[in-house]
């Protein structure tokens, strides 16, 4: 397997049983992503594509297939050992977040690294730090997510995501409860991110949005239908130079608003 892919699935199935019924949520799924790449994962409720991203983010287990991550298979792997994955070589965005309510931006970010218990990062406090500061909220460290803005909050889910110097990102419906500007600057920040080489894998039932990223993988009914590289890329720092000036004040703990 090449160095450079972080993702080689092959023949990768997921099923479940509901009662009497088996459901084939994955029907042989084959996906290969490169170290660097930004793909964009899309398809209707029902397609598929949250157990492939469950799979993805070694959440859940797959039925049969190979599903080798950064070079190592997980196939039959512990909890423990799943456990150790998840943190070591992935780093999660979520939709609503995820953070903890009472507790500073900073020590969100930190979080993760209580459990590397490897030594890979010396001293976790500057990790966190410099994290924030990658995703530009250096003045923004002591404050608790209800003193943010959703952009603002997302950017720390993001930061969190990074502290760990993962293999790839999975961001789960990033922009989904966050305005039209403010989802645009969080696309900003992800094609800044992979500019930088890193590898980013989003689900999102948005076309604009997806047209951010450099690939698109569309699903239904449990299978890969298409999987190219977008043509017409959109780019998120050009788009909102084109967008009227946000207003120059936002209320401190508002759901949206200004990254």
């Amino acid at each position: 397997m090449p160095a450079t892919r972080v993702i080689e699935m092959r023949h990768i199935t997921k099923d479940y049983c509901i009662g009497d019924v088996t459901v084939h949520a994955l029907r042989g799924i084959g996906l290969s992503v490169e170290r660097g790449e930004f793909v964009a994962i899309m398809g209707a409720s029902g397609s598929g594509k949250s157990t492939l991203l469950n799979v993805l983010g070694c959440l859940d287990e797959p039925t049969a297939g190979e599903y080798h991550l950064d070079g190592v298979s997980v196939r039959g792997l512990s909890r423990d050992e799943y456990a150790h994955i998840r943190n070591q070589r992935i780093g999660f965005v979520f939709q609503t977040y995820n953070l903890l309510p009472r507790t500073s931006a900073l020590d969100n970010v930190e979080l993760p690294l209580f459990y590397d218990h490897t030594g890979r990062i010396a001293d976790s406090r500057t990790a966190a730090v410099r994290a924030l500061e990658r995703v530009g909220l250096a003045d923004r460290m002591d404050h608790e997510p209800s003193q943010l803005s959703g952009g603002q909050q997302q950017r720390v889910a993001l930061a969190r995501a990074l502290v760990n110097e993962p293999a790839m990102i999975l961001a789960d419906e990033p922009t989904g409860n966050l305005d039209s500007r403010t989802s645009i600057e969080v696309m900003a920040l992800f094609q800044e991110l992979n500019a930088q080489g890193n590898t980013i894998l989003i689900v999102t039932h948005e076309h604009d949005i997806a047209r951010y990223a450099r690939r698109i993988v569309v699903m239904r009914d449990g299978l890969i239908v298409t999987d190219r590289p977008i043509d017409g890329r959109r780019d998120a720092a050009r788009d909102l130079e084109a967008m009227p000036p946000a207003e120059e004040a936002v209320l401190e703990g508002s759901g949206g608003g200004a990254v």
